[in-house]
């Protein structure tokens, strides 16, 4: 659903397409610095940022007087100007993730973030008081920057605790949050932890917590408290989902959540939200699941390179999972990851297969009506499970063939895509995916109303048969 001006963006359900897409009218592109906590930390992220709730986004026709959010908008004008800026990011994500509903108001949201907030607190003071052990990190001595987190940390709790006094010293505020947190522990009363799984859950973060890059700048200096941040979100989802549970990567990107939202609890709830729809990417079966996707993506747009890369098992394209899992996190610099992210999570080609399905539906109207006897076997126009992100992890295999074709073993292969970190070029890669979307979609197409053509012999085809000739 790209639309080729303006116009198209503001009404819902135009389906232009326009090849040049954002990317290319966007290429180039470089989005002014943010000078806030999404590019400089000056302090540990706090528990909420009630700020949150009343802020507005300034996309155009995105945002009502009330503060209602036109999802759709939303979703159109990340993928049509190829993200947000970073000044708008961290409000934008609490929408399209899902932590505050497009349809609330200011005012709805200000309590909603009030009952997430005490939830989150609860839920994380019931795995503390069962694994008393777990609640502080387990600190490598020689590690000195984790020490010094640790303090960060402190002082970041010790804020916190002052300022939950003064902000809950009335009488009507103090029933409240008594109401609130009595609501919270009757909601939570039931939940029984695997102490056995969630100790080695704890154990593996420990590990990954500490790798997360600490390069970046939300991690130097006092933001270095915000691994032990992180480290609490982490836990406390797998205590609270056992069914998922704690993965390798979950890291990755819970934190590229914190460091966009500055916020615990805002960072929980939206790593939650789209946990809901990724958990399974996270499994054996998901990974299995990913790699025969892009290998059937793959064999269409290149069967020789296929060939060369799909064994039996299909092992020499696991690297191209961990691309998906992570949305491409360190092939990109990480400015432009972040703006990845935003336009993959816009679900683009879901849009369109929602378009596809209702011509489909019409079509089986038609055909339900006519006076035609004969069974027709069912065609198929698009494979709606080839998202736009395989699109582009099979553009960055197409941009390199010569390369991987050269492969011939694993080794090699893992030391050429490492080689490709932080290098690859973000609109030009966007622009190419594009349009091998744009010409799968065609060919695809064509093939349908030329299989229509070949199984309908009534008069009433007369029309596909022009239509056929014109585009011969």
């Amino acid at each position: 659903m790209i639309a080729s001006d303006e116009s198209h963006v503001e009404g819902k359900g135009k389906n232009h397409l326009d090849i040049n897409g954002p990317c290319g009218k966007f290429k180039g592109m470089k989005f002014p610095v943010s000078a806030g906590n999404n590019n400089i930390c000056r302090s540990v992220a706090p528990v909420t940022s009630p700020e949150s709730a009343c802020a507005r986004i300034s996309l155009p026709g995105v945002m009502d007087a009330e503060g209602r959010v036109d999802e759709s908008r939303l979703r159109m004008h990340i993928f049509k100007n190829g993200g947000v800026s970073p000044d708008e990011r961290g409000q934008v994500w609490r929408f399209l993730f899902g932590m505050y509903p497009c349809s609330s108001t200011s005012l709805e949201r200000h309590l909603l973030l009030e009952q997430m907030s005490v939830r989150y607190q609860v839920m994380k003071r019931k795995w503390q008081h069962l694994l008393p052990g777990a609640i502080r990190l387990r600190l490598n001595g020689t590690d000195a920057e984790l020490l010094t987190a640790v303090k960060f940390f402190d002082q970041r709790q010790d804020r916190e605790q002052n300022q939950q006094h003064y902000q809950y010293q009335s009488e009507e505020a103090k029933e409240k949050l008594s109401f609130l947190q009595l609501q919270a522990q009757v909601l939570f009363e039931r939940v029984t932890f695997d102490l056995e799984e969630l100790q080695e859950a704890i154990r593996i973060i420990d590990k990954d917590v500490p790798r997360t890059d600490r390069d970046l700048p939300y991690y130097r200096n006092e933001g270095l408290g915000n691994l032990l941040v992180l480290r609490d979100i982490l836990i406390t989802y797998a205590a609270f989902h056992p069914e998922v549970s704690y993965a390798q990567g979950m890291n990755d990107l819970c934190s590229r959540f914190l460091e966009v939202l500055d916020s615990e609890v805002d960072t929980y709830w939206s790593f939650s939200c789209y946990m809901e729809k990724f958990s399974k990417d996270f499994r054996a079966d998901g990974l299995y699941r990913k790699m025969e996707l892009e290998a059937a993506l793959l064999k269409e747009l290149d069967p020789q390179l296929h060939s060369h890369l799909v064994t039996d098992n299909m092992e020499r394209l696991t690297f191209c999972h961990r691309w998906l899992l992570l949305g491409f996190q360190r092939e990109f610099e990480h400015s432009d990851a972040l703006r990845l992210f935003e336009i993959l999570s816009c679900d683009h080609l879901e849009l369109i297969s929602q378009q596809v399905d209702r011509v489909r539906y019409q079509e089986r109207l038609a055909r339900k009506h006519s006076l035609e006897e004969e069974p027709v076997t069912e065609l198929h126009a698009v494979n709606t499970d080839f998202t736009f992100e395989l699109f582009m992890c099979a553009t960055i295999l197409l941009e390199n063939r010569d390369n991987l074709l050269s492969c011939r073993n694993e080794v090699q292969l893992i030391q050429f895509t490492s080689s490709l970190q932080g290098k690859l070029d973000l609109n030009s890669t966007l622009r190419k995916a594009e349009e091998h979307f744009y010409n799968y979609c065609k060919r695809s197409s064509w093939d349908y109303l030329n299989g229509l053509y070949r199984t309908r012999k009534s008069k009433e085809d007369h029309f596909l048969y022009h239509l056929r000739n014109l585009f011969s």
